[in-house]
């Protein structure tokens, strides 16, 4: 199956400007969601695959009618063959919102997954997808108060579009990372990591890193900071790290309330 997905022509150039994302809130700690955009499908046309780590990559798509999103929020992809079978997955926006007309995913290739193994090995720059979104309000972070996020494995990919969010406004709003990941080599987005991240690494650990799973030891100093107005704390990763992670949260201090959690598997 994963061979008969349709790979074909080039989508027109992304417009130009950048998209300011918008901080309205539908309720207290969510922000609204355009639902007409959200619910129309558009094309998308792959323009690049970087490798990150041996089971993951980056795959960056031209999206000239994406309306833009904010950093933390999803979006729905289909795959169409040619039979006319189709396979939709939630997948996180790895990119910052303004990258101009272009979307990026990081995806793992799972094992017997037909759409992260169409991805893995068939997938190359030409071939369009369909897409829809932003997706949630719950998760996102427009960027206006101080983010603790902690990750693991592939749960970093959202937490990312936040960094590069961060970075590419230059804000003056403290955020920092904390991020686990089995070994150096399995760590997403490695090179990009920097002076606001904690690296925690379980398996094994460069030379004088200690190795052991994330615990209050690496969350308590991040949160004696006291930022202005505290911490929202962003939670990504498998259930089991998710209930781990803000377990070690609520321990250390961190109000239940302000605690977001996205999880998978």
């Amino acid at each position: 199956m994963t061979e008969a997905f349709v790979a074909p022509s080039r989508a027109a150039a992304p417009p130009s400007g950048t998209f300011v994302p918008a901080t309205r809130f539908a309720v207290p700690g969510r922000i609204a969601v355009n639902g007409r955009q959200a619910s129309e499908w558009q094309t998308a046309t792959l323009t690049e695959i970087r490798r990150e780590t041996p089971l993951a990559s980056t795959f960056r798509f031209a999206a000239p009618a994406w309306a833009g999103h904010l950093p933390g929020q999803h979006l729905m992809l289909r795959l169409t063959a040619d039979d006319g079978y189709t396979a939709q997955r939630h997948y996180s926006i790895a990119s910052a919102p303004d990258d101009d007309g272009h979307i990026e995913l990081t995806l793992d290739h799972v094992d017997g997954g037909e759409v992260s193994g169409w991805f893995h090995t068939t997938a190359e720059p030409g071939d369009e997808v369909e897409v829809r979104g932003p997706l949630s309000g719950f998760f996102a972070w427009p960027g206006d108060r101080p983010a603790l996020l902690i990750g693991a494995g592939s749960g970093v990919v959202p937490l990312m579009s936040m960094v590069r969010h961060h970075r590419a406004r230059g804000l003056d709003v403290p955020l920092r990372l904390v991020v686990s990941a089995r070994a150096p080599e399995e760590l997403i987005y490695a090179r990009e990591l920097g002076a606001e991240t904690t690296r925690v690494f379980t398996r094994s650990a460069p030379l004088g890193v200690p190795v052991g799973r994330l615990g209050v030891a690496h969350l308590a100093p991040l949160l004696a900071e006291e930022p202005e107005g505290g911490w929202e704390a962003y939670v990504c990763g498998s259930n089991g790290f998710a209930e781990h992670a803000s377990r070690l949260l609520v321990e250390a201090g961190q109000p239940v309330d302000r605690i977001r959690i996205e999880r998978f598997g």
